[in-house]
C-alpha cells in the first residue's frame, strides 16, 4: 500500500505548493480613513483588488476635518484619502510618509432637489442666487464640522452677500450625506459634493455650481506614517490611481485630476 500511496501523496504536496504559491506573498489587513466623497468609489474599485492581491480593507469616512483630526490625535491606519491642504499638514507633523502622495479624484458641487420637484433655475449665479433665496430650506455641510464643500458653500454665501438670509433656514449636516435631508423632506435644496448626491435616492441632481463660482476638490491617497504594511498600501493606492478607476469616478460624477 505504501508503494502505491506514495505517488499520490507526493502530485498532492505538488499542488498544495502550487496552490501557495499563486496565493499572494503577504495579504494585509489596510485600514483606508475616507472622506466622504470619495467613499462611493473606494467601495466600487475594492472588489477587484481584494481579489488581485489577497489583502482585506476596511473602510472608515467621515469629513476631511474631522480625519485630519483623528490622524493628529494619533489613530492608527495605513492609508488616508482625504484633501491634498489636509495631508500636506499631517505630512508635516509625521503622520504621513513623505512622498506617498497621490492626487487620485476631484469633484465640484451640485444642487439636489427631492424627486419629481421642479428643477429650479442654477444657470447663472444670478439664477442660482435667486434660488437661494426662494427656497424655503437649504442643507449643507456643516462647517465647524470640517467638510470642505461646507466651508467653501459658507463662505460663498458671504461673497453673494446672501449669508444673512441663508444662514437662518440652513439644514446643517455634520457628515455623510447631505442629500438625504431632501430625500426625507427635511430641507427643499442640498448643495453638496456632486459624488455624495448621485448615491442618494429619492433625490436628482439639479446640475453643477456655475462655472465662475464652481469650486473643484482634490482628493489625495497617502500612507500612514505607521502604517502596519506600506507595501499593501501603496498597492491599494496604485489600484485606486489606476485605469481602472476612471470609469468609476465619472459614474460616481467625479473626474480623475
Amino acid at each position: 500500500m505504501d508503494s502505491v500511496m506514495a505517488p499520490v501523496m507526493g502530485w498532492f504536496a505538488l499542488l498544495v505548493a502550487i496552490a501557495a504559491l499563486a496565493q499572494p506573498a503577504s495579504a494585509a489587513e489596510i485600514k483606508v480613513l475616507t472622506a466622504g466623497a470619495m467613499r462611493g468609489v473606494l467601495a466600487e474599485l475594492l472588489p477587484q483588488l481584494e481579489k488581485d492581491t489577497g489583502h482585506r480593507v476596511s473602510l472608515d469616512n467621515a469629513t476631511a476635518g474631522t480625519l485630519a483630526k483623528r490622524i493628529e490625535d494619533g489613530e492608527a491606519f495605513d492609508v488616508a484619502v482625504i484633501t491634498p491642504k489636509a495631508i500636506d499638514s499631517l505630512i508635516e507633523k509625521g503622520k504621513i510618509v513623505p512622498g506617498s502622495r497621490v492626487d487620485v479624484a476631484k469633484v465640484g458641487i451640485g444642487v439636489a432637489v427631492k424627486e419629481g420637484a421642479a428643477r429650479p433655475d442654477i444657470a447663472t449665479v444670478e439664477a442660482f442666487k435667486r434660488t437661494l433665496l426662494a427656497a424655503g430650506s437649504v442643507a449643507y455641510i456643516d462647517p465647524k464640522a470640517g467638510g470642505s464643500s461646507g466651508i467653501y458653500f459658507d463662505g460663498l454665501l458671504e461673497r453673494l452677500g446672501i449669508a444673512g438670509e441663508i444662514r437662518p433656514k440652513a439644514r446643517l449636516k455634520q457628515g455623510g450625506y447631505v442629500a438625504e435631508l431632501v430625500a426625507s423632506g427635511e430641507a427643499e435644496l442640498a448643495v453638496h459634493q456632486i459624488s455624495e448626491i448621485v448615491p442618494v435616492k429619492g433625490v436628482v441632481l439639479v446640475g453643477p455650481l456655475p462655472a465662475e463660482i464652481q469650486n473643484f476638490t482634490t482628493y489625495t491617497a497617502a500612507i500612514g506614517a505607521r502604517a502596519n504594511d506600506p507595501a499593501a498600501g501603496k498597492a491599494f493606492i496604485q489600484h485606486i490611481a489606476g485605469p481602472a478607476a476612471a470609469p468609476v469616478l465619472k459614474a460616481k460624477g467625479m473626474d480623475k485630476p
